[in-house]
């Protein structure tokens, strides 16, 4: 993809520089209209992008290749994600997990939370545009001396003074600094909301790959026992033709040492198995002493045999970490015009409407009423060259944003390219390994049948176990990535987070 991605950021950086001749009309114009807002209005950016996610022919379509132990599986270019895309595994257990996790886990919670506490960030800037009202009520003692009045033997005097008044303030937002603020909150919720919908997805297909992995485990281990429950076997015939007198002891030796050296993987997998349960757990939102009912076999899941494609072009609107690197963009744009507004005047409005008295009583009588109205208008002259430069700051800011955006799509194109290309060679290097095995079961039956006649020596029918061993669990491996690599390929795409109802 190197060349094919070329964001539109020369107009941009076009406005961002012709915003300081704008100050100027703005000034001219805002007391004949509410207010505009400086600053570059922001506009989603529109990569150019292929139609392809790389050179080779994967990605567009798979080929056409069936493992004997599988289904070949098929791109459908264009067609949509379903928001619950697991359950294309047809497994009812898988789906009630993951409803589980998506309920119950602590980084969904946390999620959720900080995305509330944005959307209630935003509602409070909201009412910056809207006057300020308070109520004010002061009641205090005071004691005057006669000294203040030039007669220093004069005792003074104590009386309580008590007031109330409501207080009005308003600030007009002449060139859209508030705004331009609501904007960055709202960009800055837009973000939150694409993090939640990011830990959704992340939380989904880690449920999904770890369940593959467990099943994977309970593969291997149900091929492990297989492999030393036949070995045992041979054992015990040997033993009886060493018995005999048929065969040396040191043949009965080697193949002891192989059943033992198979013996010991059996407690790495189960090992895994413990691991990979308690890493289910987490997920899940429980403690690793909670025993989940649900058991996951690779027969029980169905490997979807259509997947979806979105053309590149369509994947940036998908991706929810590209729509949240596109928010903190839009709000690193927002924050321009803030800048901008800081260089010009502040103009508010005050009003305060109260009475005042020396007994409460008096409070309302109509000589007690006093008010204020006033206006103030603040326009910064020198300060050490502090605001210019924080507009220069922000701008930089933006041309780092625009560059991790770019980075983002450029890391989701080749998330997909690698799962295409993943999924082109799981299919064949399962073909293989369906191949190999074959081979190597046909091997075995006719090493035992050799060696029990006397035709071959131990060491033939040791290296015949051993390559069945060896590429029984390869096949099971094959198996496991087509799994794993077809769900990555939904994460890569998205998950359907936008076809979600709730």
């Amino acid at each position: 993809m190197s060349g094919s991605y070329r964001p539109e950021l020369s107009k941009k950086k076009v406005i961002i520089n012709n915003t300081s001749g704008n100050i100027m009309k703005c000034f001219l114009v805002s007391l004949l209209v509410s207010g505009c807002t400086l600053g570059p209005d922001f506009k989603s950016p529109t990569p150019r992008l292929a139609e392809i996610y790389s050179e080779s022919e994967s990605s567009t379509s798979l080929s056409s290749v069936k493992p004997a132990s599988g289904s070949a599986q098929t791109l459908i270019l264009g067609k949509d994600i379903e928001a619950q895309w697991w359950m294309v595994f047809k497994s009812a257990k898988l789906t009630n997990l993951i409803k589980k996790a998506l309920q119950n886990n602590p980084d969904l919670h946390s999620a959720f939370a900080a995305l509330n506490k944005a959307q209630e960030n935003t509602i409070a800037m909201q009412g910056s545009l809207f006057p300020a009202l308070d109520l004010v009520t002061r009641s205090s003692q005071q004691k005057i001396s006669g000294a203040q009045f030039g007669n220093p033997n004069y005792p003074g005097s104590t009386f309580a003074v008590s007031s109330g008044s409501v207080q009005v303030a308003y600030s007009l937002d002449v060139f859209g600094a508030i705004r331009r603020q609501i904007e960055s909150f709202e960009a800055i919720e837009a973000y939150q909301r694409f993090q939640l919908e990011g830990a959704y997805l992340t939380i989904a297909t880690n449920v999904v790959t770890t369940v593959i992995q467990e099943a994977s485990l309970r593969a291997q281990m149900t091929a492990t026992e297989n492999i030393i429950q036949s070995q045992e076997q041979q054992i015990s015939i040997l033993k009886q033709q060493l018995a005999l007198g048929s065969i040396a002891k040191t043949d009965v030796l080697s193949l002891q040492a192989n059943l033992e050296k198979t013996r010991t993987s059996l407690p790495l997998l189960q090992q895994q198995l413990a691991k990979t349960r308690h890493k289910l757990t987490n997920l899940t939102g429980d403690t690793p002493d909670i025993n989940l009912q649900s058991k996951f076999n690779l027969s029980e899941l169905s490997l979807p045999e259509n997947l979806p494609l979105s053309l590149p072009s369509k994947l940036v609107q998908q991706r929810p970490d590209v729509k949240a690197q596109e928010s903190l963009l839009h709000d690193a744009n927002a924050q321009i015009g803030v800048a901008t507004a800081q260089l010009l005047p502040d103009f508010t409005i005050s009003a305060n409407l109260g009475t005042i008295a020396t007994r409460a009583a008096d409070l309302f009588v109509p000589g007690s009423l006093i008010w204020t109205v006033g206006g103030n208008i603040m326009q910064p002259i020198f300060h050490g060259s502090a605001l210019i430069h924080k507009r220069k700051a922000v701008i930089a800011a933006y041309e780092q944003a625009a560059g991790q955006y770019k980075s983002t799509v450029l890391l989701a194109l080749q998330n997909v390219a690698d799962c295409l290309t993943a999924l082109e060679f799981d299919a064949i290097a399962l073909q293989t390994q369906d191949n190999a095995l074959e081979v190597a079961e046909e091997n075995l039956k006719l090493t035992k049948n050799q060696y029990t006649l006397g035709a071959i020596n131990y060491l033939s029918l040791l290296n015949a176990e051993q390559n069945y061993q060896t590429v029984l669990l390869g096949q099971i491996s094959a198996k496991t990535m087509r799994y794993t690599d077809t769900a990555l390929l939904f994460q890569a795409l998205g998950g359907g987070w936008w076809n979600r109802t709730s």
